[in-house]
């Protein structure tokens, strides 16, 4: 069986040193170590990435129109991509250094990578069938301790999916959300790998998952255990919460504390060395949890869905809160009913962060449109929000939700070169991916069938892989 995406992907990769397939073998660490050779924070990592980047050549695409992710708009611009980093983006008059690829962009557009800060692919991988379900460990809805990077299978074929047609290079993979506290988020760089250290993005901070509303009180509460109400939900988290306070006040005072696996990541969210990510619908609920975090001093990264946060966009730009929406999902339960479709426009018309995120393997390939829906929505209902702006959507505001805004998420000097020429505006529906760079490495080409990678489990139906 191979390995990897395809078998041109892996060849390329082992010409010049696979993206991530480091050698290096992290030290291992006992779930009983303790002293003072235990890692002490969640900074402390004993599964480090091994990315790689692939080798790319000194590119620079002229003509384009390009958004730089931020809010910022060139025509007629030129993109200049060089060891991995953007060199330099700016008009015609861009320098164009001798020797580089230069590709002809005139009637194309140019973006920076689309970032998802909401995805299950690898967790919940194709095919979809009950021996690939590992994105949820419901047995209890307290469990901080386990990683979603530890499920991920890096031969998903949704990845490549999401590269070739939905220009994403970089993904925030999550537990699912039946528990309170469902464990670790992983981001990773959406190249073709062995093993998901080889995926992760080098100095992401991982994430952690916690739910509140329907989804757990129902799960526990359906087996005659806490949660079973909304109140039963806030109770234990509260509870939790303090066990995390006494377990890092504990650790600073006594450096020999053994180790507890799910309080030190508890411990590692309430020092800000783990992004908090929250499974959140109703407006009322998300106010509630502002108030837990402000209540034991840590803070809420990113609501997740908050199909209500129209309604309190101005406590999400108070707390420095972003909101990872969809465009229109709603009604398949109760706490999606109060749903708008103009959610996204009105919560960045509020001045808070807005983000469009997929939470599914189909939606993560059409990002863009689901952008294009809300701007649309919002434009209708009289919110005049420009093409570039609401690139910020996709761009650097998902990236500062994951923390990494410093090295991707927009087209400036000196930050990864992760950029996708579309043939045509971005916010069409007709409109592809014609080639995808990540660290400035060509990964994707339409017109090249070397480089429209594909999984050894692609299932070859038209549209979904096949590159005959």
């Amino acid at each position: 069986m191979k390995s990897g995406w395809s078998t041109v992907a892996c060849a390329a990769a082992l010409l010049a040193g696979c993206a991530g397939q480091g050698t290096e073998r992290p030290a291992s660490t006992s779930s009983t170590q303790t002293g003072a050779d235990a890692p002490r924070s969640a900074s402390d990592d004993p599964y480090p990435s091994t990315y790689r980047a692939y080798p790319g050549v000194v590119t620079a695409i002229t003509g384009a129109t390009i958004f730089d992710g931020e809010g910022g708009r060139i025509d007629n611009g030129t993109i200049v991509l060089a060891d991995g980093r953007i060199q330099a983006v700016g008009g015609a008059d861009t320098p164009v250094p001798e020797g580089a690829t230069r590709i002809d962009g005139a009637g194309r557009w140019v973006t920076p990578g689309v970032i998802d800060v909401h995805s299950h692919l690898g967790d919940y991988p194709s095919p979809g069938v009950e021996a690939h379900s590992d994105g949820n460990e419901i047995t209890s809805p307290v469990r901080p301790e386990v990683w979603a990077e530890h499920s991920v299978w890096p031969q998903d074929p949704g990845f490549s999916r999401a590269l070739a047609n939905g220009g994403v290079t970089t993904l925030q993979v999550l537990p699912g959300s039946a528990n309170l506290f469902g464990g670790r988020g992983v981001t990773l760089r959406n190249v073709p790998a062995r093993t998901v250290q080889a995926m992760r993005f080098p100095g992401a901070p991982r994430g952690l998952k916690i739910a509140c509303g329907e989804n757990p009180k129902r799960v526990y509460g359906g087996r005659n255990q806490m949660p079973q109400t909304r109140m039963g939900n806030i109770a234990l988290m509260r509870q939790t919460w303090q066990r995390a306070a006494e377990y890092r006040d504990r650790r600073r005072r006594e450096p020999n504390t053994a180790r507890d696996m799910a309080l030190e990541t508890l411990a590692g969210a309430l020092e800000g060395d783990i992004l908090v990510h929250n499974h959140c619908y109703r407006a009322d609920e998300m106010a509630l949890m502002l108030d837990m975090a402000r209540e034991f001093g840590f803070r809420i990264s990113t609501f997740h869905h908050a199909v209500e946060a129209y309604k309190i966009a101005d406590l999400l730009e108070d707390n420095g809160t972003c909101a990872a929406m969809w465009s229109d999902w709603w009604g398949f339960k109760m706490e999606a009913y109060d749903a708008v479709n103009e959610n996204i426009p009105l919560v960045h018309n509020a001045g808070a962060c807005a983000i469009v995120h997929s939470d599914d393997s189909n939606g993560i390939q059409r990002l863009n449109q689901e952008a294009a829906k809300a701007l649309a929505d919002g434009r209708r209902m009289g919110i005049d929000i420009s093409d570039e702006v609401a690139w910020r959507w996709l761009g650097i505001n998902p990236a500062r939700a994951l923390g990494i805004e410093d090295e991707t998420g927009s087209l400036r000097p000196g930050k990864r070169a992760d950029v996708v020429l579309w043939n045509g505006h971005p916010f069409s529906v007709y409109t592809r991916p014609q080639q995808v760079w990540i660290d400035g490495a060509l990964l994707y080409d339409m017109n090249d069938p070397r480089l429209r990678p594909v999984s050894d489990f692609e299932l070859g139906q038209p549209g979904e892989g096949d590159v005959k």
